[in-house]
């Protein structure tokens, strides 16, 4: 094998020290969720990403610059935009958000996903 060889990467979110946090308080809008992250993967360039997130019960102001693609694993959200449009996420759920997505994420029962992000830089 040469050096340049790419390696396959096993994901697994019980490997990776999870990252515990709160939300800022100019976004929150109930609650004071605790979020958790599990970063499984980050490419070279910092743009590609992918692990897993759990939330407590609250909701917030989202303003999304990636794009994100989502599997829902556990737990009932409602996302809103800003027209008011909500979409429920449940269990098997899976979802794109695109970059430039506004409005607001409500953790209805302690949610858990699955993500790929892709943060294109400018």
């Amino acid at each position: 094998m040469s050096d340049n060889t790419m390696k396959l990467k096993i994901l697994n979110k019980h490997e990776v020290e999870p990252e515990e946090y709160y939300l800022d308080a100019e976004k929150r809008l109930e609650g004071n969720p605790k979020q958790t992250l599990w970063m499984e993967y980050t490419d070279l360039t910092k743009q590609y990403f992918v692990g897993v997130w759990r939330s407590e019960v609250g909701k917030w102001k989202v303003h999304y610059t990636e794009e994100e693609y989502c599997h829902i694993t556990e737990g009932v959200s409602v996302v809103t935009d800003e027209q008011g449009v909500a979409i429920r996420l449940e269990p098997g759920d899976e979802f794109v958000i695109p970059r430039g997505f506004q409005g607001t994420w409500e953790v209805i029962e302690a949610t858990t996903k699955r993500f790929v992000i892709y943060e294109k830089c400018e």
